[in-house]
């Protein structure tokens, strides 16, 4: 069949359609992961939400593979399309805070270090993730944690409401208010019901300073730093979220080129001699060889692990939600860390807290009551190392089976499960009651998947 002539679109949006033949067609077609090498016959990049329309519109009425972009930095690579359209939104990252009320609204493209940047003078803080190139917007749709979580919850948890453009070309707003029930499910159901055109969040006044800081554990302290991390949050207050990472150090880091475990935290009380008390309760469990604590600017610890995550990095991540550090699940950890090379890490997120408190049924978001979450994440240049790469955090992922829970995160999930395996991975990583309230959501403002280049939820 013919391609469509997409120069159609010329006049029809006011941001620029970025065609094969045009000189930065490459840069256009690329997202972050560079293990995602798809041509798209064309891109939008939007410069209005008013050029969102008329996008929808040619691909429903050529039946084009339709990806929708945001900040730009999903694993999976979501954010491009071979043969199909790319809507770029990334020019639309303004974000306006309003300080009196603690409001932030921000626009499809921003990151977060958009949003730290622009809340950071007014004492302000939106919880979002742990790397400041992230997109705000696939974050959200897809939950969002990081180094907020245990006080404040997910970033849907702090989410205020949506503003998008359905399939249909509709203008909708999502909240509590309106449009309620589609509100649950942009809390965690990814981009499967519209194209995001603004998020609303109740900011939470901290900063610009938190308490913060890393224990650094060599090789021959894993195993008490593991057990004894597992007492110590058993018994925290909301204020302290940790994550535990292992990790062989880039050279910036000033570690050494030997694997280490750092157990890092954030502290948002007011007392910083009550949040010693707590890390010193952790390190006479298990005492460090190196530490480095001290209030830090949010917008630079946000963005301390940033250089392992460049544009063009090679990517392959996957989950696991568990509820016990227990031997199990020590055991395959250690013989994971045992075994790593510079390119693979893992991070143990500490759940619980305000996280845990919300209503397993009040988001779209599965698991509340996950005690743990564990990312394995790949980040390497080149493409001999993608066999052994992959290989490493697919070990782990099934090590840790028999502890597993039956959800996954979709932010740290990779591209597996597009086609016709999408069902079976909606399911999941939802969980079959969510799963069916999402499908009927998908069914109303998607019934012809055209939002499918996601972590689908088939209508169907």
């Amino acid at each position: 069949m013919a391609a469509p002539d997409l120069t159609t679109l010329r006049p029809a949006v006011s941001g620029r359609l970025v065609l094969p033949h045009d000189d930065d067609f490459e840069d256009a077609r690329r997202v972050w992961n560079g293990m995602i090498d798809r041509r798209p016959l064309g891109v939008v990049r939007a410069v209005s939400i008013d050029d969102i329309p008329a996008v929808l519109e040619l691909a429903r009425r050529e039946g084009l593979a339709l990806a929708i972009r945001g900040g730009g930095h999903n694993v999976a690579g979501n954010g491009t399309v071979d043969g199909g359209l790319v809507l770029d939104l990334g020019a639309l990252n303004g974000v306006e805070v309003d300080p009196r009320r603690g409001v932030v609204r921000v626009g499809p493209g921003a990151t977060l270090v958009d949003v730290d940047r622009a809340t950071e003078e007014h004492a302000l803080i939106v919880p979002l993730g742990v790397v400041s190139a992230t997109g705000v917007a696939g974050l959200t749709l897809g939950g969002g944690f990081g180094w907020l979580t245990r006080s404040f919850g997910l970033a849907v948890d702090n989410l205020l409401q949506v503003d998008l453009v359905t399939a249909d070309g509709r203008r909708l707003t999502a909240s509590e208010t309106d449009n309620s029930e589609l509100f649950w499910g942009l809390r965690g159901g990814g981009g499967n019901f519209g194209v995001a055109t603004a998020f609303t969040f109740q900011a939470q006044r901290l900063g610009p300073q938190v308490f913060a800081g890393n224990l650094v554990y060599r090789r021959d302290k894993w195993a008490d730093a593991l057990r004894a991390y597992a007492d110590w949050t058993a018994h925290l207050p909301d204020e302290l979220t940790s994550i535990v990472t292992i990790i062989v150090p880039p050279p910036a880091w000033e570690l050494g080129d030997e694997t280490v475990l750092l157990i890092g935290f954030t502290w948002t009380g007011a007392d910083s001699n009550e949040a010693m008390t707590h890390v010193d309760r952790l390190t006479a469990l298990a005492p460090p060889d190196e530490r480095a604590i001290q209030p830090n600017r949010w917008v630079e610890w946000q963005s301390q692990a940033d250089d392992l995550f460049p544009r063009g990095a090679r990517a392959y991540w996957k989950n696991v939600a568990f509820d016990q550090l227990s031997e199990t699940a020590i055991s395959a950890v250690l013989d994971f860390a045992e075994r790593l090379t510079p390119g693979v890490a893992t991070d143990i997120h500490h759940m619980e807290g305000a996280f845990g408190r919300v209503p397993e049924d009040a988001t779209a978001f599965p698991g509340r009551s996950a005690r743990y979450w564990l990312n394995i994440y790949g980040f390497w240049q080149d493409p001999a190392e993608d066999e052994a790469r992959v290989a490493l955090v697919r070990g782990l992922h099934a090590a840790m089976g028999p502890v597993a829970r039956p959800v996954q995160y979709v932010n740290f999930a990779g591209h597996e499960g597009r086609g016709p395996s999408a069902r079976e991975a909606a399911v999941a990583a939802y969980g079959p009651q969510k799963f069916e309230r999402l499908v009927e959501l998908k069914r109303r403002y998607d019934p012809t998947n055209l939002f499918r280049l996601n972590h689908n939820i088939p209508p169907d």
